[in-house]
């Protein structure tokens, strides 16, 4: 996904860094991108309306992820994080999501992460809901 254009992502969330995403080498810590990524996609689905992180019976568990680092991302840079579906499952869901740096037009890093719905109560997978796929269908 090193050569991905912002027009490939769906949908976009800013995210501005802050001065504690710095490390000691001057640029964001590259456990940050993780909380970007985690940022982005809930944020979505909570806007949507289709994720309770309080009270929701059905939930999505990480399962998988990953993240590869292009160019620095620094305080006081802002962050658009392009969110998109890769593959939609009967009870999983991939994304790939891309971290533009300001008005860059390739990402400083790109990445994806699984998750697999659940059951709260129990733990044990579902198949996600359909008021969910309706939505995760418009980041195809």
């Amino acid at each position: 996904m090193r050569d991905a254009t912002r027009e490939q992502f769906r949908h976009f969330l800013a995210i501005p860094t802050r001065w504690m995403d710095n490390d000691i080498y001057g640029h964001v810590n590259n456990v940050v991108y993780y909380s970007y990524f985690d940022t982005a996609v809930n944020q979505f689905l909570i806007e949507r309306g289709v994720l309770d992180i309080h009270q929701g019976e059905v939930v999505g568990f990480v399962v998988d992820s990953g993240c590869a680092y292009f160019s620095p991302i620094a305080f006081p840079d802002l962050v658009h994080a392009g969110i998109r579906v890769a593959k939609l499952g009967n009870s999983s869901v991939r994304y790939e999501i891309a971290l533009f740096r300001n008005d860059d037009t390739l990402p400083a890093a790109a990445g994806h992460f699984v998750h697999v719905y659940v059951e709260r109560s129990s733990n044990r997978s579902v198949p996600i809901p359909a008021n969910v796929r309706a939505i995760l269908i418009t980041l195809e």
